[in-house]
């Protein structure tokens, strides 16, 4: 739909802008360092957490596209995910592919200076730092969607 309305509105000499909920994603927009730890379960210990995290705009900023590159425990992962706004559910829609082969669909909210992410199977929710430099926050998992166990604690911190 969003689509369709842009090219109308162009092809009269018009542009539209990206909304403002999608503009507040520009706290995002840098390099981040991702550090942290997943909890120790009875199958599997606790294992240390790094990535690198990029987010940047694609043209037109309408879309935020998010890389993740790094370790949990000594395995290797890959991610890329692009996020954009849905005002029908007044989310962040988040859809990400893996280096595993998972694809993920996400809804996220951004309130205040809380950032929630939730899919079927995983959750997040995390805290900004008043300056925006700083995302502290856990992540779980769940096999049922409705009983959930912490997964892994993460603090993100803005390099650039």
């Amino acid at each position: 739909m969003l689509q369709t309305t842009n090219i109308k509105l162009q092809s009269q000499g018009q542009s539209i802008a990206p909304s403002l909920e999608i503009q507040r994603l520009h706290l995002f927009v840098g390099k981040w360092k991702t550090e942290g730890e997943t909890h120790a379960r009875a199958d599997a210990p606790a294992v240390k957490v790094a990535f690198m995290d990029t987010y940047e705009w694609m043209p037109g900023k309408f879309f935020l596209v998010h890389r993740a590159d790094g370790q949990i425990g000594n395995e290797q992962l890959n991610t890329l995910e692009f996020i954009g706004y849905d005002p029908s559910s007044q989310t962040y829609t988040c859809h990400s592919f893996d280096s595993r082969g998972n694809s993920d669909l996400f809804q996220a909210t951004l309130r205040d200076h809380t950032w929630t992410i939730e899919g079927k199977s995983s959750r997040f929710t995390g805290v900004f730092t008043s300056t925006g430099s700083t995302l502290t926050g856990k992540w779980e998992q769940s096999s049922d969607g409705v009983n959930w166990l912490p997964w892994m604690d993460v603090k993100l911190t803005k390099i650039s």
